[in-house]
């Protein structure tokens, strides 16, 4: 079989870069094991455009936002499944000299288009603890990682493009024009391995700063249901029914896919100095997210081999990067655009 790029995981980076390829008429295969390792499915999954202890506007924040939205709703459409939701994300402030800061940011250009209402008394004082009031972010929301990956797998399958296997280096041939993999012969092969990256042979140079995360869920009195995501130290998503989702730690030691009473303990701690209602634990997930050294996704071709490329180092904030970087990579990679510095692996040639 001939297909112009082998595409390796099927998580979020190696789905959403197999459906820009697709949209812009090349052939993929896509060779993922979903047994193995894969923090997309576990993720808390939200994209906010102000974000951090100093609550700056996320990194690139305009175009990014400006493109996930209208891509993941067109993916629904197609897929006839809904995955994306659009929910504001309340910010209670710490102290007035906060909320001061806010009413003058939110007249501000930058600001502005992100910024629902900035609260000078308390907006949910039902719900969370917001003696100064707060602010209410748009644009906003989270993707049900899970949901999607799952919807994107059933396509691929159907259309006879994706081969449920651990991928095997050995079985690998790299040729002069292509590589060669099982019967499957591309133009080009992209690697899309999340943590696994650490292990792939091409790659491994690369400095990845993996972070395990982890999440609990809540079961809530139905009068207590919730309308926006609140964000301060943890995020309490809402999720229907009476159920929320709350996260995440960041841990960079003991980078398994255990549980731990440790960041449960952490992230009630946090919950309480937040929310006023009772509330029921009822599941705990962790991942291991591919974050990098320097905060920048690793895109770019392999310093030796022409065929061997990478998509990989989306982090914390996979939901929102990935769309707009795996356009940008897609038509990079067919020689009709540039890679910006700032993500291309270039920068770290000098590890090889």
């Amino acid at each position: 079989m001939q297909v112009d790029y082998l595409i390796v995981g099927q998580g979020l980076a190696g789905s959403v870069l197999a459906e820009h390829l697709l949209n812009i008429g090349l052939s993929v295969k896509v060779v993922s094991d979903a047994s193995l390792s894969n923090s997309s499915k576990v993720a808390g999954g939200l994209f906010n455009p102000i974000t951090g202890r100093k609550m700056v506007k996320t990194w690139h924040c305009d175009r990014l936002f400006d493109y996930l939205i209208p891509f993941y709703r067109g993916l629904e459409r197609k897929l006839k499944t809904d995955f994306l939701v659009e929910t504001p994300i309340y910010r209670p402030f710490y102290s007035i000299e906060e909320q001061n800061e806010w009413m003058g940011k939110s007249a501000e250009s930058d600001y502005a288009p992100y910024i629902e209402k900035v609260y000078q008394k308390p907006g949910f004082g039902h719900h969370v603890q917001d003696e100064f009031g707060g602010i209410l972010l748009k644009k906003s929301g989270y993707l049900k990682t899970a949901e999607f990956i799952a919807a994107y797998e059933e396509y691929l399958a159907n259309k006879e493009l994706l081969v449920n296997d651990t991928f095997d280096f050995d079985a690998l041939e790299l040729e002069d024009n292509g590589v060669s993999y099982k019967g499957i012969s591309a133009k080009k092969i992209v690697f899309c391995d999340g943590r696994l990256l650490e292990e792939n042979p091409f790659f491994k140079w690369l400095p990845l700063s993996p972070v395990k995360g982890e999440l609990l869920f809540l079961d809530v009195e139905s009068e207590q249901e919730q309308r926006v995501i609140y964000n301060r130290g943890v995020f309490v998503v809402p999720l229907g029914g009476g159920k929320c989702k709350v996260g995440a730690t960041y841990e960079h030691q003991n980078l398994n896919e255990a549980p731990t009473l440790r960041a449960k303990t952490q992230l009630i701690d946090k919950l309480s100095g937040l929310v006023k209602f009772r509330y029921k634990v009822t599941d705990q997930k962790a991942g291991v997210r591919p974050a990098t050294k320097d905060r920048r996704p690793f895109l770019g071709k392999h310093p030796e081999h022409k065929c061997v490329y990478v998509f990989n180092g989306l982090g914390a904030k996979g939901v929102s990067l990935a769309p707009f970087y795996a356009n940008q990579f897609a038509q990079w990679m067919e020689g009709n655009t540039n890679l910006e510095d700032e993500v291309n692996i270039e920068r770290f040639f000098s590890l090889f």
